[in-house]
């Protein structure tokens, strides 16, 4: 397989490639993400890089409910925001990448 421009060229553009997505992650990672659950009584935030930021429980919540509820209701909203979060770091990345899947990159 010849590529256009050689080896050498194939590995500037890959170099170009890196920077842009180390950039676009270094600008994800100020980016919040929210999610909730229990209709809303319990929300958490989570950031681009991604890591759980915030989590914030109704007062209504902890007075209702026993302990077991609550702590799933935690486990849901903050399992929804980081998900949020990996997917939509993900769709930036693939915009960066053309949909490739390049070993090493990102």
């Amino acid at each position: 397989m010849n590529f256009r421009g050689g080896m050498g060229e194939l590995m500037r553009q890959a170099g170009r490639v890196q920077r842009k997505v180390d950039k676009r992650r270094e600008e994800l990672k100020e980016e919040t993400f929210e999610a909730s659950a229990g209709n809303g009584q319990v929300t958490a935030m989570a950031n681009g890089i991604p890591e759980l930021a915030e989590i914030r429980i109704d007062q209504v919540l902890l007075q209702e409910e026993d302990l077991g509820m609550v702590q799933d209701l935690v486990v849901a909203a903050a399992n929804a925001a980081l998900t949020k979060a990996r997917e939509h770091v993900d769709a930036e990345i693939e915009k960066i990448t053309g949909g490739l899947s390049i070993p090493g990159l990102g």
